[in-house]
């Protein structure tokens, strides 16, 4: 069997060169005698692996120099809970509940202090992005807090909250090196890498550096503060190593493929085919208002839960992996990450278009 068109929201399809290229160095990396998974964290050639990604992510995001880049471990939502363990000073945070894990991250913070649900979708299964552009935001909150885009529910922030001078805080998980950002309007902008950069186990955490400091909540755990990993370049215990290797490969690639610039314009294109599709279709229909659409998760459904199944099982039949929506909200979902071909939508479509033909 071929490699599949897999869609899955994560872990998710990586480039096919990085991968070939790992195959290739798995024995022997760079003439070192031993697998990148072998060797020493603290050895010469890993230092010059750890140390060239962080470049190349720095590079690709032009990441400021008052911002640390950490490479930790325990994936996104272990930062549900390591955010307000580090940024709650006053006790007190504004959260932005627009889909499943910003919700969780809401319910975490709320363990450490008061966590303030300044707005919310969930009125509408979460297929909008409300308006933030004047929220009631209390003037003694530490940061607000946002899942950038929201991968089970395929929203996406086009424009991001006022927060009215206050510390912005992002989950940007999902969209994670999809287009180019400005790092200096957030105060923490963080992603698990297994769904846009890398192989499930680790989060990079980009911090603006007046919020790593000693004063954090009473016990929290030396793992679990920010100021330990900076200190110490993401190497105070053993990092996710191989991990680190793969998302830097996946760096070099992305340079090489342009930048976020050049990625964004592929993504667009890509999400394109598959919206206009979905907007022409009478048995197919996207579940998110046009507006807040996001450029890599696409959910949709036919309104038949029967049919969905159907279509799920044809689709993976014919070659199209993992396109059954999350188990909240059923119906399908077509993650189209940076990875993605252009091809594997296209295919996908011509796919529905025929699905479609065979059964309405």
């Amino acid at each position: 069997m071929g490699r599949v068109y897999n869609f899955s929201a994560g872990p998710a399809v990586l480039p096919e060169e990085v991968l070939k290229e790992a195959a290739a160095e798995m024995l022997d990396y760079n003439g070192s005698g031993m697998s990148v998974m072998e060797m020493s964290h603290r050895s010469k050639v890993y230092d010059e692996i750890i140390k060239t990604a962080e470049k190349d992510l720095r590079d690709l995001m032009n990441i400021p120099d008052n911002y640390k880049v950490l490479f930790l471990q325990g994936g996104a939502s272990q930062q549900f809970a390591m955010i307000p363990m580090n940024l709650m000073k006053n006790k007190k945070a504004a959260y932005i509940v627009t889909g499943q894990w910003a919700k969780k991250a809401y319910q975490e913070a709320g363990k450490y202090g008061e966590a303030i649900k300044v707005a919310s979708s969930e009125d509408k299964t979460f297929s909008y992005i409300p308006d933030c552009s004047d929220l009631d935001i209390p003037e003694d909150v530490d940061y607000v807090y946002i899942c950038e885009n929201n991968t089970i529910y395929g929203t996406k922030y086009k424009e991001l909250p006022n927060t009215k001078g206050k510390t912005l805080v992002a989950d940007v998980s999902s969209c994670f090196l999809s287009e180019p950002v400005d790092v200096t309007k957030y105060g923490v902008i963080y992603g698990g890498v297994q769904k846009n950069v890398g192989p499930a186990g680790m989060v990079i955490v980009i911090i603006r550096e007046d919020l790593i400091t000693e004063d954090v909540l009473p016990g929290t755990p030396t793992m679990l503060t920010y100021k330990t990993h900076a200190d110490a370049d993401s190497l105070y215990n053993t990092p996710p190593c191989y991990n680190i290797y793969i998302c830097g490969k996946v760096f070099k690639w992305l340079k090489k493929m342009g930048g976020l610039e050049k990625m964004k314009e592929l993504n667009e294109k890509k999400a394109k085919i598959l919206y206009d599709f979905l907007d022409e279709s009478k048995l197919f229909r996207g579940t998110v208002v046009p507006k807040d659409r996001s450029l890599m998760n696409v959910p949709f459904v036919t309104g038949n839960e029967e049919l969905d199944a159907k279509f799920v099982k044809a689709a993976k039949a014919a070659g199209f992996e993992n396109l059954k929506g999350h188990r909240t909200v059923g119906g399908m979902r077509a993650s189209i990450y940076n990875a993605m071909p252009i091809e594997g939508v296209e295919k996908l479509v011509e796919f529905m278009r025929k699905f479609e033909e065979e059964n309405s």
